[in-house]
C-alpha cells in the first residue's frame, strides 16, 4: 500500500475509493501509535486483491462513501471483537504484534470461518467514544468563561455513542498544572500539555444531554463488548477508563437519547435557555460521520440560535475533529455574541494523549 495519503472527497464511491480509504485508515493507525490495528486494516484491505466471501465482496462492492461510512474501522471492529470474546484464537499472534507471520492469511481464514458473524459489523457506523477527549471539551469552556461568558454551561452533544462525554461532570483534570473537578473522579487526566496552560476558572454544569442514531447501553455487557472492539488494541490505558465508563454509568446512566444530529439540535436549541448559563454545542471526531443534510441544518440551527444570544445567554459551539488535510485534529470555537468566527484553539491527539494549546 501506498506509505502517503490519497486525498479524496469524504462523499467519493466506487472500487478506488474503497481500496483509498484502508490506504489511508492504515497509514492513520501507524500515525496515531496503533500498529496492530494498521496490520488488521491492511490484512483486510489485501481481501479486496480477490474477494473471496461474502464479507470481502460486500467491502469491495459498497455502495456508500468508504471513507465517511468508517468502513475500514467497521471491518476492523469485527475482527477485534472475535478477539477479544476468545472466538478466533488464531488472530493471538497478530494481536501480541508479532513478527514473521502471515496477517492476510490469518484474517482471510478467520473471515471464512466466522463470515456469519462479522457481516453485521458492517451494517453500522463504529462506535469512537473516547473520555480522554473531554480534556479538550473543559480546557475550551475555560477559554469560554476567560471571554466573559458565564461558566455554568448546558451542554448538548451529538454522536455521544455511549454518553461518556456526557460524565464529564464527574472526571478530574489536571491541564497544564490548571485542576478541574471533583477529586479522584471518575476517572482522571492529565494529558500531555504543550504551550501556556488554559485559563483558571470556577465552573459547573447545568445539564449534560446528548443524542446518537445508535446509543450505546453500557450496563449491558453485549453492547460494552462492541464498544470495547472499536478501542485500538494498543492504547491500553482506554481499556481502563472504559471500564471506568462503564462502573460510572452503571451507577447513573448519562442522558443519552436516540436521535440524528439535526433533529436532535434544533429541537435543544428551541428549548428556554435559563440566565446566567452558557449553552454549548460540542463533539469530538464525528462531524464526519454526519451527512452533509444534517451538517448544513445543525449548522444552520446554532447560527440562527447564536443572532438570537445575548450576554446572559450566550452560545457556543466547541468541536474537536480532524483536519484531513494537515493529519491532525483541531479544536475549534465559535460563540455568540461576539466570536462568531471559528477560533482554533488548539492540536490534540485523537484519544486525549496531549494537547497543544494556543488558546
Amino acid at each position: 500500500m501506498s506509505e502517503r495519503y490519497d486525498f479524496v472527497d469524504m462523499a467519493e464511491t466506487g472500487a478506488a475509493a474503497v481500496r483509498t480509504a484502508f490506504a489511508n485508515q492504515m497509514l492513520y493507525c501507524r500515525a496515531n501509535d496503533a500498529p496492530i490495528t494498521a496490520r488488521v486494516v491492511a490484512a483486510l484491505g489485501a481481501l479486496l486483491d480477490k474477494p473471496a466471501s461474502e464479507f470481502a465482496r460486500r467491502i469491495a462492492d459498497w455502495k456508500g462513501a468508504p471513507l465517511a461510512d468508517a468502513l475500514p474501522l467497521r471491518a476492523a471492529g469485527g475482527i477485534h471483537a472475535l478477539h477479544l470474546s476468545g472466538t478466533a484464537h488464531e488472530l493471538a499472534p497478530i494481536y501480541a504484534d508479532a513478527e514473521d507471520i502471515n496477517d492476510a492469511a490469518i484474517v482471510a481464514g478467520v473471515v471464512a470461518r466466522h463470515e456469519a458473524v462479522l457481516l453485521p459489523w458492517l451494517d453500522g457506523p463504529p462506535q469512537t467514544n473516547e473520555a480522554g477527549r473531554s480534556s479538550n471539551f473543559i480546557a475550551a469552556m475555560l477559554w469560554l468563561a476567560d471571554r466573559g461568558l458565564p461558566p455554568r454551561f448546558d451542554c448538548l452533544e451529538i454522536g455521544s455513542s455511549a454518553g461518556i462525554n456526557l460524565m464529564i461532570d464527574r472526571y478530574h483534570y489536571d491541564l497544564g498544572g490548571v485542576q478541574v473537578g471533583p477529586q479522584p473522579g471518575a476517572m482522571a487526566f492529565t494529558p500531555d500539555w504543550r504551550g501556556d496552560h488554559p485559563p483558571q476558572h470556577a465552573m459547573a454544569f447545568a445539564g449534560l444531554k446528548g443524542c446518537d442514531v445508535a446509543p450505546v447501553d453500557l450496563s449491558d455487557p453485549a453492547q460494552a463488548l462492541r464498544l470495547k472492539a472499536y478501542i485500538w488494541p494498543e492504547h491500553h490505558i482506554r481499556f481502563a477508563r472504559m471500564e471506568a465508563a462503564i462502573a460510572a454509568a452503571t451507577e447513573e446512566p448519562p442522558h443519552l437519547i436516540r436521535a440524528n444530529a439535526a433533529d436532535f439540535v434544533e429541537a435543544e436549541l428551541a428549548r428556554p435557555q435559563a440566565a446566567g448559563t452558557t449553552r454549548v454545542l460540542m463533539h469530538s471526531i464525528v462531524w464526519q460521520y454526519v451527512p452533509a443534510d444534517q451538517q448544513a441544518r445543525v449548522t444552520a440551527a446554532i447560527e440562527a440560535a447564536g443572532a438570537r444570544a445575548t450576554a446572559e445567554r450566550p452560545l457556543a459551539w466547541i468541536a474537536l475533529e480532524a483536519n484531513r488535510t494537515v493529519h491532525h485534529h483541531e479544536l475549534v470555537v465559535r460563540h455568540w455574541p461576539g466570536g462568531e468566527a471559528p477560533r482554533k484553539l488548539g492540536h490534540a491527539h485523537a484519544h486525549g494523549a496531549w494537547i497543544e494549546w494556543l488558546g
